[in-house]
C-alpha cells in the first residue's frame, strides 16, 4: 500500500514528520522540488538507496543526485569543494543546480553509480527542505519508471508507482518542468553535462565558460557521470518526432506531417506553441519557461490520449530552450525532421 500525503495547500510539519521516518526507515518517498517530483531515500544508506534502482528499473551505472538543505551538509558527501563550487551555490542554491565534486568516503558506491565523483544539489522547494532537514540528505532521481517521461504532478507518480513505494507526497505541479542543470567541476575545466532549469548563460555570468559535454547533444557514452547521459530517457509510449527548424517552416511542416501520419492510418498528437490540427493537441504555452514546465505533461498526457506518434515543435536552444530541446530529442530517440 502507498500512503499519499496530501500537501497541496502548503507545508505541514507533522505530515513532514511521518514522511522522514519512512526515509529513516529505509523506505521510498516521492516528493516535489521545483524541478519534477523526485524518488527519495536516505543517501548514505545503501540497502535504501538499492531499492530505487528496483523500483524505477534504473541502470546500477546510472548515478543518483542527492539533495542537502544546508551547505555544511557538502562537507560531509564531497572531499574537495573547489571556490567555484562555493561561488556557484551562494548564487544558485537552493535552486536547480546540480554540482558534481569529488566524493567523499561517507557516500556509497551504489549512489554514485560506482564514480569516484558525487552529484549534489539544494532543491528549492519548502517541502523537499522540510524533509530533508527532517531525515537525511536524501538520494532522489525523479520520480519515473526509467525511460519514462519525467513527473510533474503527484498524478504521474501514482501512476508509475502506486502499491510500489511506501508514500508519495502530494505538493502540487512543480514550478520548473525540467530536471537541474548538472556542471563537472572535477574536470580541467567546467563541464555541462545535462542542461536543466537554470539556464547555461546565468552559470557562465558567474563562473566563465563552462564547456558542454558532447552528450548533451546526443553523443553516446561509455561512463554516465551525471543522469541522462547514457541511456534512454523520457520517452512515453507513442513514438516522438521532434521538427527543427525556421519556425514557420516548422509549423507548415508539421501540418504536413499530421496529413502524412493519418493517411497512413496513425493517430496523431502534437505538442507545440500554436494550435494545430490533430487528433490530439497540447499547448506548450508562448514562453520557454512555459515550454519547459509543460513539455513533461504534454508527453504523458499525449501518450494517456492514445495516440500513436506525438509530433513535437523545435524550439530555440537559448536559456531553457537548450534544456528543453535536449529533453525532446531524448524523447524522440533523436528522430529530428528538419523543416
Amino acid at each position: 500500500m502507498t500512503v499519499v500525503i496530501n500537501m497541496r495547500d502548503g507545508l505541514d510539519e507533522r505530515k513532514i514528520r511521518i514522511a522522514a521516518r519512512f526515509i529513516l526507515e529505509e523506505k521510498l518517498v516521492a516528493f516535489p522540488t521545483e524541478t519534477v517530483y523526485g524518488l527519495g531515500a536516505d543517501a548514505l544508506n545503501a540497502s535504501a538507496v538499492k531499492r530505487i534502482f528496483e523500483a524505477k528499473g534504473r541502470p546500477a551505472d546510472n548515478p543518483l543526485i542527492i539533495h542537502i538543505a544546508d551547505f555544511n551538509d557538502l562537507k560531509r558527501l564531497a572531499r574537495e569543494i573547489p571556490e567555484e563550487a562555493r561561488l556557484l551555490a551562494e548564487k544558485f542554491w537552493p535552486g536547480p543546480l546540480t554540482l558534481v565534486l569529488p566524493r567523499s568516503e561517507e557516500v556509497p558506491d551504489v549512489t554514485t553509480g560506482g564514480l569516484d565523483t558525487v552529484a549534489v544539489r539544494m532543491p528549492a522547494h519548502p517541502i523537499a527542505l522540510s524533509l530533508i532537514r527532517a531525515s537525511t540528505p536524501v538520494a532522489a532521481p525523479s520520480a519515473n519508471i526509467s525511460g519514462r517521461p519525467s513527473p510533474t504532478l503527484a498524478e504521474h507518480v501514482i501512476d508509475d508507482f502506486y502499491g510500489r513505494i511506501e508514500a508519495i507526497i502530494d505538493g502540487g505541479e512543480t514550478k520548473v518542468g525540467v530536471e537541474s542543470t548538472v556542471i563537472d567541476l572535477t574536470s580541467e575545466r567546467p563541464t555541462l553535462l545535462r542542461p536543466g532549469g537554470l539556464p547555461l548563460e546565468e552559470i557562465e555570468n558567474v563562473i566563465g565558460e563552462v564547456e558542454i559535454h558532447p552528450a548533451v547533444k546526443g553523443k553516446l557514452v561509455d561512463i554516465a557521470r551525471a543522469p541522462g547521459m547514457k541511456y534512454r530517457h523520457y520517452s512515453p509510449n507513442a513514438q516522438v518526432v521532434v521538427v527543427e527548424g525556421p519556425r514557420e517552416r516548422v509549423r507548415a511542416k508539421i501540418r504536413e506531417l499530421v496529413k502524412e501520419y493519418r493517411s497512413e492510418g496513425l493517430r496523431v498528437g502534437v505538442m507545440a506553441t500554436e494550435e494545430t490540427e490533430a487528433d490530439a493537441f497540447f499547448h506548450l504555452g508562448k514562453t520557454t519557461e512555459e515550454v519547459a514546465r509543460n513539455l513533461f505533461k504534454a508527453l504523458r498526457e499525449l501518450d494517456r490520449r492514445g495516440v500513436d506518434v506525438i509530433i513535437g515543435e523545435g524550439i530555440e536552444e537559448k536559456g531553457l530552450g537548450l534544456a528543453v530541446m535536449n529533453r525532446l530529442r531524448k524523447a524522440a530517440g533523436y528522430r529530428i525532421v528538419r523543416a
